[in-house]
């Protein structure tokens, strides 16, 4: 039973990780990626539908993305979801093909970014914390149920406690990260 539970504590918290990861790699640092666009969805005949499923995505250099759209007649519908979505983005269309020109991002853009990759990873934070509240009061209602005892009990916690600061480190380890990512020039 205490098993079970910190199994899937140590599995939410790698969730939440893989989660803090996917948000940060959607947040610009001056390269260009294909993932930055992982957002944006074009109204496709009616039904919202991924950008990556209406054409092909490819980074040509490290400031310019490269849209080829399957369908010539989506082009137009294509630059108007790239220039709605928040990346404050300018599409540029020669009929056959979208580029996307990655201007270079200021100081004080960078700054900004900063303080929006620090909110992320606090985020990650608390939802690990929370996924250790969660196994600690499971914890508690089977001592209460008398499932397990004092001893069990305190040690489970304390396992689950060694889990969360792991998982955190590893969210600090990946801020540090992507503020390198961001800072550099």
């Amino acid at each position: 039973m205490i098993n079970e539970i910190k199994e899937d504590a140590k599995e939410r918290m790698g969730k939440s990780i893989e989660s803090l990861k996917n948000g940060l790699n959607k947040i610009r640092t001056g390269r260009a990626h294909a993932s930055l666009l992982d957002t944006i969805t074009v109204d496709y005949y009616g039904m919202e539908t991924p950008l990556s499923q209406v054409g092909n995505i490819t980074v040509p250099d490290a400031r310019n993305i490269s849209v080829t759209v399957f369908d010539k007649g989506m082009i137009a519908a294509v630059e108007k979801a790239i220039m709605k979505s928040d990346l404050g983005l300018n599409p540029q269309s020669n009929g056959t093909l979208i580029r996307i020109p990655l201007p270079p991002l200021t100081e004080e853009r960078r700054k900004d970014l900063v303080k929006v990759v620090r909110g992320e990873a606090e985020g990650g934070k608390v939802a690990i914390r929370n996924i250790r509240r969660d196994a600690n009061s499971d914890f508690k209602s089977l001592l209460k149920d008398k499932d397990i005892s004092e001893d069990e009990h305190h040690k489970a916690e304390d396992e689950v406690q060694k889990l969360t600061d792991i998982y955190v480190k590893q969210v600090d380890e990946i801020l540090l990260k992507k503020e390198a990512e961001l800072m550099e020039i």
